[in-house]
Formats: structure tokens, C-alpha cells, sequence
């Protein structure tokens, strides 16, 4: 599912495994969450700006362009505006 998000929906997927069990006792769970907290949300402090962002207008009028493709030199991946 991430590589078909990464190509087709412009949406880049992360796996975070937080323990080698699979699946922890329910009674662990809050324990894992409080051991990974902080690193978590520094992670996300991290990427949360990184990508392409920000709006597509025409050069002209200055209206918003949907379905516009936006191809940066030098990335085999291009990234396709929303509405």
C-alpha cells in the first residue's frame, strides 16, 4: 500500500515498528506509548514540512490550477495538484 500511495496518491507512507512483538498485551500498551512518545513527535516536528506544498495559479489571472503536474529536475516522481 505505501509504494502504490507514493506513486498514485502523491502520499508518502511510513512503517514505525515501536517493539519486536508483534502484538504486545494490551496492559503494555500505554507503557510503549510513554517509551516513544517524545521521539514520535519529534518526528513529526521533522517531516511534517518537508515535500512540495502551497498552491498552483495561473501566471496570469492568478486562479488555482487543479490537476496541474509539478515535475522537479533531477526526482523520477512527479506530484500532481489537488483542487
Amino acid at each position: 500500500m505505501q509504494d502504490y500511495n507514493y506513486v498514485w496518491a502523491n502520499c508518502f507512507e511510513i512503517t514505525l515498528e515501536l517493539s519486536c512483538c508483534k502484538y504486545p498485551p494490551t496492559s503494555e500498551l500505554q507503557q510503549e506509548w510513554e517509551n516513544n512518545r517524545e521521539s514520535l513527535l519529534t518526528f513529526i516536528e521533522k517531516v511534517v514540512h518537508i515535500g512540495v506544498k502551497g498552491f498552483v495559479k495561473d501566471a496570469v489571472t492568478g486562479a488555482g490550477l487543479e490537476n496541474a503536474t509539478i515535475v522537479v529536475a533531477g526526482i523520477a516522481h512527479n506530484v500532481t495538484a489537488g483542487k
